[in-house]
């Protein structure tokens, strides 16, 4: 597998959750943070993005500025933080506790084997995954910087600038934790595996 760099966002405010921090929520005994740095262990370097908290020897840690800013100000962020040797960095939200380490290897493996800029998962609906993906650093860092301000921008904002391979994956792998409705479905999905 070739070398890549990962940003773990974690930043969210938990807000259809009544404010709970997402990345700190327990599925299937590991919290939902602990499941995404899974995913990534096999990173060159590793930055988790959102509020201070501990984290494993040698995972960096960074904050979006301001916090809360939205999702592309964590990956600016992230890039900040991230080693500057790796080809492709992978963008993992925290909240998709059903990505393993093998679906980054086959983003990973996607991103650097096509002419594409990237590789995103889209789910059986059509939609586009643009926070479980992996994306060639420098074009990623050009994209960003194409918009002039993170600040909210919005995620489509930033991939529209990017040729991304689509890669088609069942809506349970990409099901993220937004409600407790989604939390328990992934508790179950997982107790079901």
């Amino acid at each position: 597998m070739e070398r890549f760099d990962a940003i773990v966002l974690a930043g969210g405010g938990g807000s259809r959750l009544g404010g709970v921090d997402k990345a700190a929520i327990v599925i299937g005994g590991r919290s939902l943070l602990d499941r995404a740095l899974d995913a990534v262990s096999s990173a060159a370097s590793v930055v988790v993005v959102g509020p201070d908290r501990p984290l494993p020897p040698g995972v960096m840690s960074a904050s979006e500025q301001p916090p809360g800013g939205g999702p592309v100000a964590g990956i600016v962020a992230g890039l900040s933080s991230a080693g500057r040797e790796a080809l492709v960095v992978v963008v993992l939200a925290c909240d998709v506790p059903l990505v393993a380490a093998a679906d980054i290897d086959v983003l990973v493996s996607a991103a650097m084997s096509s002419a594409a800029q990237g590789a995103l998962f889209v789910d059986s609906e059509g939609r586009r995954q643009p926070l479980v993906a992996a994306y060639r650093t420098s074009a990623l860092r050009a994209a960003v910087a194409a918009l002039g301000t993170a600040r909210n921008a919005a995620m489509r904002e930033l991939t529209s600038r990017l040729t991304l391979t689509e890669i088609e994956a069942d809506a349970e792998l990409t099901l993220d934790c937004d409600t407790w409705d989604d939390v328990a479905r992934s508790r179950n999905l997982l107790e079901d595996r």
